[in-house]
This record gives C-alpha cells, structure tokens and sequence, in this order.
C-alpha cells in the first residue's frame, strides 16, 4: 500500500510538471490561434466580437490567471474547447484515441515479438557468423528515423510490389506497414537490452552448473536464463512507451491515419493550444500508468524487489565493512 500511494503522488507530480512545461512552452509560441481564426476578413466579425470569443476562452487573463484556471480544469477533467474546431478537446482525444491505441499496442506486441526472435536467433543460430551478425543488427535498427523508414515502406511495398495498397486498403491490410513502422525502431533497444542481458545472466555461476549437468542450449536459455534477464528488458519496455507514442503521432502522419497523430499535427499548425495540452498530459498519463504497471510485473518477476531482500544483501558487504 505504501509503494502504490508513492507512487501515486510521483504520478501526480509527474502530471503537474507535464502540464506545466508545456503549459510554458505554448505560451512562448509568437501569435494568437483565435486571432489567427477569427481575424479573417471573410468572417466579418468586429473588434468587439473577437474581444468576446477571446474572454470565452480565457485568452484575455494574465498567463497566471489562464494558468491557475486550466489547472483547475484540468482536475474536474475538463480540458477545454478547441480553438480552431470549437468543441470539446476531451471529445477529440476520445473519438481519435482508439485508432492510435490499436496502432501503439500492435506495434509494441511486434516489436516485442521481433525482440524475442532476434535474440533467440543470435543465442541459438547454427552459424557463429550469424549469430555475431545477429547481435549487431539492434544497433542498426534503431538509427532508422520511422518517418524515413515509413516513407521507404511506402515506397517498396506499395509503389514498388503493390502488395500493400495505402489508398482504398481494409481496415486490417491498412495496418501492416504503420505496424512496421512503429515496431521496428522499438523492437532495436528492447532487442539490445535483451541480448545483453543474456550475455550477462549467461555467466553468472547457476547456469554454469545447469550447463555442467547436461543441458542443452535451448533448455538454459529458456528455463534458466530468459527469466532473470527478462527484468532489465521490462524495464526497458516501460520506458520505451514516450518512444512508442511519438512513433505513432509521425507514424499516423506519414499514413495520414486519422488518430491522436493527426489531430496533433493538426494542433501544432494551428496553434490550437487547449488540445497540445490534452494530447500532452494524456501522453504522460500513459506513461504514468505503464510505469506503475512494470513495477507490479518485476516484483512478480523478482520476489527480492518485494520482499527486501535484495537490499538487505547489498548493504550487508557494507556493514561488514564498515564493522572490520
């Protein structure tokens, strides 16, 4: 109960913090998105009116003041109005958050897949070569840029072969290569932790004994070595997720797939600042609860992580030490 009520109010903090960096930044922006919209000539609105729809949406108080109000607003989950749309910026997160959900989660289920494949591959391949080739191919993934490997996909798969249409595609055709493109650049670090983690789990004392009775490769490295060496690529994987969602906000560009990506890009053109803030603090949000969640699942991995023990071993060297 303890860790969970910490790590709440780390998660609070971390929402607070969240909101007001970008809060800050939006402010520094030069020009006004409701000037910008309803200064139009065509509109043929006048000075008073636009002075009016300015005091509707708080655009006229000091930045304090507009602040200390859209915090507010923020706790009762009201996240305003869209200024360049005109309804409300939760509405707009909920009707686009499924479409990037399913993109992010098949994404991140890839990547874990392509993950556990490469490091199988180079731990077990028949040839010394490949499984030295095989270790450097992280290395190699995640400098691609995914606008840049989306755009090459694009270019091969569809123009090129033809196999995967990008216009007029099914709803599960169109979600190969957006697939792709966000798994492959996260499947590279969660590949590279993986792989030297067991290289490092691999030397420890245990598995040379397990080695010593008899087993084969693939019984130690699946019964004795994934499991503890799974731990650091856990961790890993929660932090990956701020990655996995800037990967599906260029990835939804890219494919002009209507989700939290385009509504984004869409915000960041037009100024709209109320919905950066809520694709700001919903991301974070995100981020908070994954966080919380690759706790719970390494102390089920790691029965020391819940019992203590783990630190009363690392300070006990210490106390010796310290005694002699």
């Amino acid at each position: 109960m303890r860790f969970l009520l910490r790590r709440a109010g780390q998660a609070v903090i971390v929402l607070i913090v969240a909101f007001t960096a970008t809060f800050i930044l939006l402010q520094l922006l030069p020009g006004d998105a409701i000037l910008i919209k309803f200064q139009n000539p065509e509109l043929g609105l006048s000075p008073e009116q636009i002075a009016s729809i300015r005091a509707s949406y708080g655009a006229d108080l000091p930045w304090w003041q507009q602040y200390l109000h859209t915090l507010a607003g923020f706790t009762r989950g009201d996240f305003g109005y869209s200024s360049q749309y005109g309804t409300a910026v939760l509405s707009l997160i909920g009707e686009a958050l499924p479409q990037t959900a399913l993109l992010a989660g098949l994404g991140f289920v890839t990547a874990s897949i392509l993950a556990v494949l490469i490091a199988a591959a180079a731990n077990l391949g028949p040839f010394a070569w490949l499984r030295r080739l095989l270790h450097s191919v992280p290395a190699v993934l995640v400098s691609i840029p995914v606008f840049w490997f989306g755009i090459l996909l694009i270019q091969v798969f569809s123009f090129g072969l033809g196999w995967v249409p990008v216009v007029g595609a099914d709803p599960v055709t169109s979600l190969i290569l957006p697939v792709i493109t966000l798994a492959v650049p996260i499947a590279a670090p969660l590949a590279q932790t993986l792989l030297r983690s067991i290289d490092a789990v691999s030397l420890q004392p245990f598995v040379t004994v397990v080695r010593a009775k008899g087993a084969s490769p693939r019984w130690v490295l699946v019964r004795s070595v994934a499991r503890n060496a799974l731990l650091p690529t856990l961790t890993i994987a929660g932090v990956l997720v701020g990655e996995l969602i800037g990967g599906a906000v260029v990835t939804e560009t890219v494919f002009g797939r209507a989700g939290i990506g385009r509504i984004t890009e869409q915000a960041v053109a037009n100024q709209d600042i109320p919905v950066l803030q809520g694709v700001v603090v919903l991301a974070a949000l995100t981020f908070v609860i994954v966080s919380l969640l690759v706790d719970v699942l390494a102390a089920v991995l790691d029965p020391r992580l819940r019992t203590g023990v783990a630190r009363v071993r690392r300070s006990a060297p210490r106390a010796v030490g310290v005694t002699a």
